[in-house]
């Protein structure tokens, strides 16, 4: 940077490279020093217009915000180079991400899904998206039997991985490389993982797609979303709908966003390493069924996870059957006391919920049971908490609910 009299701040530094960490980028990448000011962090720009020289000409790059601003374009660059892409587009939330991929394809469309996805994107699937005329197949097994489900009218492949909220994980090159085979698009929610621990473009998807409210933004304060990917075609179409559509986020839900994005490295490390301490003792316990987290050895997809996920992590979240049902379900996630009894997740706060009837409530029983959301399923999410008061909450919480269980004589499970 030059600095003289007449000219304080002539070039602001340039952007790091993608040769550069993850750590160095979540810091510095869309974050250039403003030229005007020498301000390290960008300011907020609330304007919805800007003005222009002549009719049709603005006097910078900006005409009116829903189409673009600042902030959320400052935010979009940093997540195309923690996702490795070469574009990232921002939507106002994580659903209005999935309506508008969904909404890219034409009537008459085919959709091939992994069953156990997010409560609103099934919701969206089976009826928005069936309205437009888009069908969906759900299928629990994808890797082993998407050829069967391929049609002429195939054009989209559904995965997340791990999937919410059974912390299943699906082999992205292995999917990839059946569906392009036949031209068709694979599209990852990466929500439960983050750019930190998880790159799917780097695996063989088209796109990839987060709820930013999440991890990315990492502190409960905002609703967002965003989508990643390389074609210049799909930049085209998704930015098209962007602005028709017009689902786009507030400038300043954008520089909050940006502003956890900056430490979201440091964050995701401490909430996988604080998951894996809880479901450590969690599958230690005589009062689990069994935990679902892709950290543990026992995971029966432990060996995709080392190939998928950074330093084989197994993220912040995980989830497990509580002896004693759904009652013994809701007892856990009430009688914690540092766990705080909500949806979401992602936050620098540790939650709990109880998937059949918060977040997936909305899918009929039978399906939910299917994939393995049975009523007595409890689902964690790992803040940034010390790990050893996380693990002593858990057990606590997990030794009281187990042991107020009515017994058939009426008596307290306790006294005995």
């Amino acid at each position: 940077m030059t600095v003289s009299a007449d000219h304080p701040i002539e070039t602001p530094p340039r952007p790091p490279s993608p040769v550069h960490k993850f750590g160095t980028l979540a810091v510095h990448a869309g974050s250039p020093h403003d030229a005007a000011t020498g301000a390290v962090i960008e300011s907020i720009s609330l304007s919805t217009t800007f003005a222009q020289s002549a009719v049709g000409k603005p006097v910078g790059q900006y005409e009116y915000a829903r189409s673009s601003n600042p902030n959320r374009d400052n935010f979009e660059q940093a997540i195309a180079a923690l996702e490795h892409a070469k574009y990232a587009l921002a939507f106002s939330s994580g659903s209005a991400t999935t309506a508008v991929v969904l909404q890219s394809l034409a009537a008459g469309s085919h959709v091939i899904s992994v069953s156990d996805v997010y409560g609103g994107t099934h919701r969206y699937f089976t009826k928005v998206a069936k309205a437009h005329g888009v069908k969906v197949t759900f299928t629990p097994e994808i890797e082993v039997d998407i050829s069967e489900h391929i049609t002429p009218q195939t054009r989209l492949v559904w995965i997340e991985s791990p999937s919410n909220p059974t912390l299943r994980l699906v082999d992205i090159r292995a999917v990839a490389t059946q569906a392009h085979k036949h031209g068709i698009m694979v599209v990852v929610d990466n929500t439960f993982l983050s750019p930190y621990v998880q790159n799917p473009l780097d695996h063989g998807a088209d796109i990839v797609v987060h709820s930013v409210t999440k991890y990315i933004n990492g502190h409960s304060d905002v609703v967002m979303g965003v989508a990643a990917f390389n074609s210049d075609d799909l930049k085209d179409r998704l930015g098209f709908l962007q602005n028709a559509i017009g689902a786009v986020p507030s400038a300043f839900d954008c520089w909050l966003a940006h502003r956890g994005l900056k430490t979201l490295h440091l964050r995701a490390r401490e909430a996988s390493h604080n998951a894996t301490s809880v479901a450590q003792a969690l599958e230690a316990s005589p009062h689990v069924i069994s935990v679902n987290y892709p950290g543990l050895d026992s995971h029966p997809h432990r060996s995709i996870a080392k190939r998928q996920h950074r330093n084989a992590m197994g993220g912040g979240m995980l989830s497990f059957r509580i002896k004693g049902g759904h009652d013994a379900a809701e007892r856990f996630c009430q009688l914690t006391s540092i766990f705080t009894l909500a949806e979401s997740l992602g936050g620098v706060e540790s939650l709990v919920e109880v998937p059949s009837s918060m977040t997936h409530a909305g899918i009929p029983r039978d399906q939910r049971e299917a994939v393995g959301v049975f009523d007595d399923l409890v689902r964690i999410s790992c803040g940034v908490e010390d790990a050893e008061d996380l693990t002593r909450d858990v057990l606590q919480a997990l030794e009281k609910a187990v042991a107020e269980q009515p017994q058939p004589n009426g008596a307290n499970g306790a006294e005995h």
